[in-house]
Formats: C-alpha cells, structure tokens, sequence
C-alpha cells in the first residue's frame, strides 16, 4: 500500500469518527428520531453530498451509532467478567451489572438508542444483532461457569412448553447452554436490571430512589439469588 493511499484511509477513519460523534451530539440534544446527515454535514463544515460517501443514509447512520453502543456496552460487561475468576460467580455478577450501570451513566443518550423508544420507520439490519447479543451473553455466561463448576442452584421451575421453547431459541441464539428454568430467570433479571438502570437514568426515582446506589446494590444481590448463584465468600 503507498503512503498517498494510507494517508486518505486514515483521513476516512478520522472523519469517520468525527462525524458520529457529531451525530452523537445531535442525539444528545434532538433525539434519534430527528438525527439528521445534513444537520451532522453543516456542523462540520461538510456539503451534504460529501457526508453521503461515508453515510448514504440517516438510517446507515443510526446503524452504525447503534452497534458502536451496542459493542460499548457489550464490552464493558464482559471486561468487568474477565476481571474475576469463574469461581466466584456473585462477584462477577455483581461487577458486570455495575458495569452496565456506570457505562449507561456515562452514556445515557446511547442507552435510550438501545433500550430505549424504537425510532419510528427505522428498522434494525442484521448487522445489530450479534453486538446486541454481547450483554445477555456475557450475563449467561456468568452462569454458565458457575453451573459448569456446581455452583449454580438452578432452579427447577415447570416452564410451559411454550416458554420452554422459547428459553430453547435462546440457546440456540446465545450459544450458552444452561437448564430452561435458568436461561428464563436471567432473562427476567436482565430485564429487570436494564429497566432499573432507564428509571435512574430518565428520573422515574427522582423523589424517592434518589441516588439510587444503595436500591441497585440490594436489587443486584437479589437478582443474583434469583438466578440461583451462591452468596459471595
């Protein structure tokens, strides 16, 4: 490859970068659903036609903010697993979840793009799906190695057979085998922690949670009884 050459792949890279976090700004302060590629050109000094080689599309765009989200997230539970051994699975529960939690404070506006309101006509490609796949399978594996180590009290709930088939596509999906009644409950907790994390973060505890540290520090140690890990040493 000549220099001339590496010089304007890393001048795309740069722009590249430049412009979504200029469309981050803009989700900051008009929302995804006005996210706008001639609003992110005029705030870079760009004609619009230059910004459609890099982004043909608002909804190109999108994509790309949603799976660097996705993948910011993602990384950041299975960081937080990585850091503690599979032997002591509550532990690293406890620090994925609070993983999740400080990368959505930190990100809020990319939260609400994931698990927040759809963006009305915008409808996710495949390419969303295996970034979006990174938290659940990092949570799953959590318990995939404790259950591998007889650690996990699993429980034994009769899921109806519908459900059953269900947890069973979850499988499938994830790759991470567990018993059904597990794989259910840690899509319960998942639920319930990402839910959590949009009341703190879109003052729904305004008033009464507020801070909410000490709520999510008890609903994590609960979450994690649910899904059957023992309690820390």
């Amino acid at each position: 490859m000549n220099a001339s050459r590496t010089a304007r792949d890393r001048a795309r890279v740069e722009l590249t970068r430049e412009i979504k976090e200029t469309a981050r700004r803009q989700l900051a302060v008009e929302g995804a659903q006005r996210l706008s590629l001639r609003a992110v050109a005029r705030e870079l000094g760009m004609v619009s036609s230059a910004l459609y080689r890099y982004f043909p599309s608002r909804d190109d765009l999108l994509t790309q903010l949603i799976i660097d989200a996705y993948d910011g997230i993602g990384g950041a539970a299975e960081q937080a697993a990585a850091a503690l051994p599979a032997d002591r699975p509550q532990a690293r529960w406890h620090a994925q979840c609070t993983a999740i939690r400080a990368w959505a404070r930190a990100n809020p506006h990319e939260f609400a793009l994931v698990y927040g309101t759809p963006v009305p006509g915008y409808e996710a490609p495949e390419d969303t799906v295996a970034p979006a796949s990174r938290v659940p399978i990092a949570l799953l594996g959590t318990l995939r190695d404790a259950d591998a180590l007889g650690l996990l009290a699993g429980p034994a709930d009769e899921l109806p057979a519908g459900l059953a088939a269900q947890a069973a596509a979850i499988t499938e999906a994830t790759g991470v085998s567990l018993p059904a009644a597990v794989t259910v409950r840690a899509v319960i907790a998942w639920s319930q922690l990402s839910g959590m994390i949009s009341f703190e973060l879109f003052g729904t505890f305004a008033g009464t949670l507020e801070p909410a540290d000490a709520f999510f520090e008890a609903a994590v140690a609960r979450m994690s009884d649910f899904v059957g890990l023992p309690p820390a040493a």
